[in-house]
């Protein structure tokens, strides 16, 4: 199975891990700072800057696209709870 290395920009962490896995299970897994309030009702709380890589990332989903829209959110930046990594390198910088 394929493997990614994803490094947080705000700690310096970098993790390995399994392709399919989503930005906010690395946080959660490395310790790192992103945050979310999903189950409080807060979508977009995880939003997460890509720094580098997002070409490692799979494409948004329909609904993650109407959600960063909605936000105003920059092209680089994407929601950590919809986010999978595919490989690869990526840096990533928890904006909350």
């Amino acid at each position: 199975m394929p493997k990614a290395k994803v490094t947080f920009a705000d700690n310096g962490v970098t993790v390995t891990v399994p392709a399919g896995t989503r930005l906010i299970e690395v946080s959660e897994q490395a310790g790192a700072g992103i945050v979310y309030g999903c189950r409080e009702g807060d979508c977009g709380a995880c939003l997460t800057q890509v720094v580098s890589g997002g070409e490692n990332l799979a494409e948004a989903s329909v609904l993650e696209d109407e959600t960063l829209k909605n936000m105003l959110a920059r092209r680089d930046q994407r929601l950590a709870c919809q986010a999978q990594v595919l490989g690869g390198e990526i840096v990533v910088n928890p904006l909350t």
